[in-house]
């Protein structure tokens, strides 16, 4: 027994543990023209690596001919991938096993073990003790990687594999209650989905329809545009971008990704601007609707607090008195496909003012407007509820991922006493 580990706990590294009758090798050098989007065979990247749990779902595929001209390593299930590279460095899923023939590529480790309990080994890899390793031994300049040889050589604190399967029960157990909780916010999203295409082009409980331009509409709805209802301005930056002097302020200064990790509002930011900077950007007030326009395009979102926006996004200066802008933000919400799929040609792609202007809105009198927003509002506070959940099982999981997996908390296995 190692000084400090639990009794009957071993040192032992992943290369020891993968050794006999496993498996422990790189995925595959697979270039583009290597790539099929008609072919069977799955081909999993970097960012299919799930959070933890299960593999995400795979965008890529071969055909057979060229998985077996590139000698790719069938995966099979239960099979542990660890990313090599960011993003995510280290992280670790399973392969569930699927009736396709699949492999990784080279930035993706493979992990084939009979000597450990398999969810066991990929949550212990998970863990933020062997996490932390992970990144003291990963190396380079532009982007970090862990070497085979270095992941092969970091030390797990490995239980007797009875204990293992025990420890592995207990946190599955909690994963599945994360996945139904998951389910029902995927249900709760199109619920969502079909509600707000429903609301926004019929209403609530009308019997008389007339024709318009865009097809039957409510008698007492009128037809629009954006640009009609509202002056469509971009934000600014101010310049050179890391000029201290720009920074330091109270004022927030939105990023892209403050409006992707938000839901409907935005209350605070990551970064401040000083006087100076907000004089060289565009100052937003409480209330006002903004819209992404650049990377995710397409995302509204309500301010809640005083921020300045750059040329990534969008506002809606003097939108008329008569619209309210809760359903003005549906509205949008209700666009975010549509207007993402108009993004233009670049790096990150980015979307024209001028689409935005013309996009057709379909106007209520204000009542009705407030109606169909409360009911959209019921059903986000649906949503978020049920998310609220999902973090409450996901801290009760690391918890039990650093009382099981270092054991401080021992489990009894069958047969104990």
């Amino acid at each position: 027994m190692s000084e400090g580990s639990p009794d009957g706990w071993k040192a032992a590294t992943i290369g020891k543990l993968t050794k006999a009758n496993s498996l422990f090798s790189d995925g595959d050098w697979v270039e583009s023209k290597d790539q099929d989007p008609a072919g069977t065979n799955r081909l999993i990247q970097l960012a299919d690596i799930g959070d933890g749990r299960f593999l995400n779902k795979s965008a890529r595929f071969m055909n057979d001919e060229q998985f077996t001209r590139l000698g790719c390593t069938p995966l099979r299930p239960r099979d542990i991938l660890v990313a090599r590279m960011p993003d995510p460095l280290g992280r670790a899923c399973l392969f569930p096993g699927v009736h396709q023939r699949s492999a990784t590529v080279v930035d993706v480790a493979i992990i084939r073990t009979n000597a450990a309990d398999h969810y066991w080994l990929m949550s212990a890899i998970n863990s933020p003790d062997f996490r932390r390793q992970i990144e003291i031994n990963a190396s380079g300049t532009t982007r970090t990687r862990i070497s085979r040889g270095a992941l092969s050589s970091i030390k797990l604190l490995t239980p007797p594999k009875p204990e293992q399967q025990k420890i592995a029960s207990i946190l599955t157990s909690v994963d599945e209650v994360i996945e139904k909780t998951e389910a029902q916010i995927s249900k709760l999203q199109d619920l969502k989905k079909g509600m707000m295409q429903e609301l926004l082009t019929k209403g609530i409980g009308h019997t008389e329809f007339k024709d318009s331009p865009v097809g039957r509409i409510p008698k007492g709805w009128e037809l629009s545009t954006v640009g009609q209802v509202a002056t469509v301005k971009r934000g600014a930056s101010p310049r050179p971008i890391r000029d201290p002097k720009w920074w330091g302020g109270t004022t927030g200064w939105v990023r892209i990704s403050d409006v992707t990790i938000s839901r409907k509002y935005l209350y605070k930011t990551t970064d401040y601007l000083s006087d100076e900077g907000v004089a060289k950007s565009v100052k937003i007030e409480k209330g006002e609707i903004i819209l992404s326009i650049c990377a995710t395009i397409g995302r509204p979102i309500i301010v809640r607090t005083d921020a300045c926006i750059h040329d990534g996004f969008v506002w809606f200066d003097n939108l008329q008195q008569d619209i309210d802008r809760e359903f003005f933000y549906y509205f949008l919400a209700e666009k975010e496909d549509y207007l993402s799929s108009q993004r233009q040609t670049g790096t990150q792609g980015n979307l024209n003012t001028s689409i935005v202007s013309g996009l057709n809105i379909l106007l209520p009198p204000k009542l009705e407007q407030r109606k169909i927003a409360a009911i959209l509002t019921s059903v986000d506070a649906a949503i978020e509820k049920t998310e609220a959940q999902i973090g409450k099982l996901q801290n009760l999981k690391k918890a039990l991922m650093q009382d099981l997996l270092t054991g401080k908390v021992r489990v009894k296995t069958d047969g104990q006493a």
